[in-house]
């Protein structure tokens, strides 16, 4: 579909002219006319589908009609991320050079004078704020802004920021929101803690799902079918016949993660780990080491997956199995970018998670080629995916006393 399709103002059209912009691509096919109407909406769409442009025009598009408040937030944008926050004010800008319309961006991690500057945008009532959630609440609890206005909230990479642990700050800014708000949600997987969310802030939502991209042949994925007690061991085998460059190993949670990352420093591998806890600044400083070569090994969770944008990664571990296959997709999907065109992935695959792993398989049509575990660390479990998921469901049901 071409964008002069939809119904959107002439300035907007002169916008996306400018900038190239001539067909849609499938999720701003759908979910445009949508917010458009005025309803509330989930969508599922991964990053790099145009997702941004989404939910951005439609917004520029009612507000270039000159129907809302002057000096007053119309519209809030919020995202996980710094760098985020940066990539979708730059797009506002793009989209809306035709067009009288006001942003600014509120992060963290600035100085005292972007500290102000922020603090004058939102006192003056930029029409849209793009905002991560903790910096946008810290101006809340100053009194430096003020929500009652607001048509349009938005949260990009929702999934994201519940891994992140932002659950409650958006809650806290909700609140601040008036009942007419229309509200957009965007996540790249559509676990159950985000349909909780979707349940309790939006109003009978329409639901649009973009299949998720299946990762690039260019990456080799293999496996290990081994003993949880057998993943360092194998690991650390790995590393000492080829040291490790550009490795991310991620895995489900921070505490794993951490001690993960602790295990390592001490085989003296050069390492570093990112999770929640870390603060802004920390985050940077990491990414930026690992960037710049300084950090071979990075131990991560799923809320870097889709935060990484380096090019030349040449390996992915998955130290412990996804919760979903779209997060796999999304972890492996950091290798076999930009000009090397090639990655390896490697999972380890405890006989707990067998289940999981073949449900990662029956999404991606393929079987993962499996690596034989080498005898010097013991014997290997067969792979049974059905007989041990069956097993492992029934160890953890909740006891139930006899009546």
């Amino acid at each position: 579909m071409k964008f002069d399709e939809l119904d959107l103002e002439d300035a907007v059209l002169d916008g996306l002219d400018a900038m190239n912009f001539l067909e849609t691509t499938p999720v701003q096919e759908l979910t445009i006319p949508v917010i458009l109407s005025g309803k509330d909406i989930i969508a599922c769409a991964q990053t790099g589908t145009g997702k941004t442009a989404a939910y951005v025009l439609p917004l520029i598009n009612e507000l270039s009609k000159g129907k809302h408040l002057e000096h007053a937030v119309n519209a809030v944008i919020m995202a996980p991320t710094r760098e985020l926050a940066q990539q979708i004010d730059q797009q506002v800008e793009g989209f809306s050079y035709f067009i009288p319309v006001s942003a600014v961006a509120v992060y963290g991690g600035t100085d005292g004078i972007a500290w102000e500057q922020q603090k004058k945008g939102l006192e003056t009532g930029a029409d849209i704020v793009i905002a991560t959630p903790g910096r946008l609440l810290s101006h809340i609890k100053l009194g430096t802004v003020d929500l009652s206005k607001v048509s349009y909230f938005v949260l990009d990479e929702a999934d994201r920021m519940l891994d992140m642990g932002f659950f409650e700050d958006i809650m806290q800014i909700y609140k601040h929101l008036p009942a007419t708000c229309q509200i957009v949600m965007f996540s790249a997987t559509m676990p159950p803690k985000i349909r909780a969310l979707a349940k309790t802030i939006l109003k009978e939502p329409e639901e649009v799902k973009i299949a998720i991209a299946r990762p690039p042949e260019s990456i080799m994925q293999t496996a290990y079918i081994c003993h949880d007690v057998q993943k360092l061991r194998i690991l650390e085998d790995l590393f000492s016949k080829n040291r490790p460059q550009r490795t991310i190993i991620f895995s489900s949670s921070k505490v794993k993660v951490k001690e993960l990352a602790s295990t390592l420093k001490r085989m003296k591998f050069n390492v570093a780990a990112m999770h929640s806890d870390l603060e802004q600044s920390q985050r940077e400083e990491v990414m930026r080491d690992f960037k710049n070569g300084h950090i071979d090994i990075l131990v991560a969770t799923d809320v870097v997956a889709r935060g990484i944008d380096i090019v030349d990664i040449k390996l992915v571990v998955n130290f412990d199995i996804p919760h979903d296959p779209e997060d796999y997709v999304h972890r492996i999907g950091r290798t076999a970018r930009g000009a090397q065109g090639e990655g390896l992935s490697i999972t380890f695959v405890a006989v707990e998670e067998q289940g999981q792993f073949k449900r990662i398989e029956t999404f991606l049509h393929k079987n993962i080629y499996k690596i034989p575990v080498d005898e010097k660390f013991g014997a290997a479990p067969l792979y049974e995916p059905d007989k041990n998921a069956r097993l492992y469901k029934r160890k953890s049901r909740p006891f139930r006393p006899r009546k």
